[in-house]
């Protein structure tokens, strides 16, 4: 499959507007509407362990292409579809308190149903495609923090054997597997927003730079600390069974009135409330030259 190429400008604008508090909200402004761009799930849509058994000889970008393909065709969980708020709250520059709602998937991007699903890592190029088809952005490290902080479920990172294997669809079922017995031990509902399972796939403004490169960011640990800083070491197309795609709505919410987040995000005054990097100018235009 021809690599995917995406052009990024990014504003080199100094961090404004550092955000004081993370919570999740009622749920007023998450209707289903922002999430009505995923399709409805086809009658008789391969199950995820289906699905899973397919692709286990594939890896990289034949992989993703298998799973874009499920995701953008509908064969989604219901859960996900059901997206959670979380707000940050913040000040601009000349002191007014601002409060921004983001909404969130629950978990990260699934195929399958809520009674078989699998949580399925992606490499940048095919997570854009999705994000992109489907009316949503990834998270700044910034709303990953928010969204660990917000979450009611919170499962201590569980790695596996760090060797060739990391990116093959045997470690992506087995970590998936390992997850879900956390959830259920934990006595939450399906659909609770969940964290501190997986490292995010994330917007930064350090991708201007790294051409090719995947930001990733997260897998928290109980005290809240990430075990992953913010990186770029990685080749877009890597992705191993560590890596979530958390998708977030395109339409937030500032002090109760809907904007578009990437206006948000390039917004001078309001960028620093939802990006510890400061203002990011035209989002939905990541990244330079992304290939193999």
């Amino acid at each position: 499959m021809a690599p995917l190429r995406f052009a990024l400008a990014l504003a080199c604008v100094a961090l404004i507007g550092a955000p004081r508090h993370a919570s999740a909200v009622p749920a007023t402004g998450c209707g289903s509407s922002l999430a009505a761009s995923i399709p409805n799930r086809p009658v008789g849509a391969p199950t995820a362990s289906d699905l899973m058994r397919a692709a286990t000889s594939l890896a990289g970008s034949q992989r993703d292409s298998v799973i874009v393909e499920a995701v953008l065709g509908g064969n989604v969980p219901q859960f996900l579809r059901r997206l959670v708020p979380v707000t940050l709250e913040g000040t601009t520059r000349d002191d007014r308190d601002v409060r921004i709602t983001i909404c969130v998937t629950p978990d990260y991007l699934a195929v399958g149903d809520d009674t078989d699903f699998v949580r399925t890592p992606v490499g940048l190029p095919a997570a854009l495609r999705i994000a992109g088809a489907l009316d949503f952005m990834l998270p700044t490290p910034r709303m990953v923090d928010a969204i660990y902080a917000a979450a009611s479920v919170r499962l201590p990172p569980r790695p596996m054997e760090p060797t060739a294997a990391m990116t093959s669809t045997r470690y992506f079922v087995e970590h998936n597997a390992e997850v879900d017995r956390q959830r259920t031990a934990s006595g939450q509902p399906l659909g609770a927003l969940t964290a501190g399972h997986k490292k995010d796939v994330v917007l930064s403004r350090r991708l201007a730079k790294a051409h090719g490169k995947v930001a990733i960011y997260g897998w928290h640990r109980p005290n809240g600390r990430p075990i992953q800083p913010l990186s770029t070491v990685h080749g877009a197309q890597y992705a191993d069974y560590s890596h979530g795609i958390r998708l977030v709505a395109a339409t937030a919410q500032v002090n109760g009135v809907p904007r578009p987040l990437a206006e948000v995000l390039a917004d001078p005054d309001l960028a620093g409330i939802v990006s510890g990097e400061g203002p990011i100018e035209r989002p939905d235009r990541l990244v330079a030259a992304l290939g193999d």
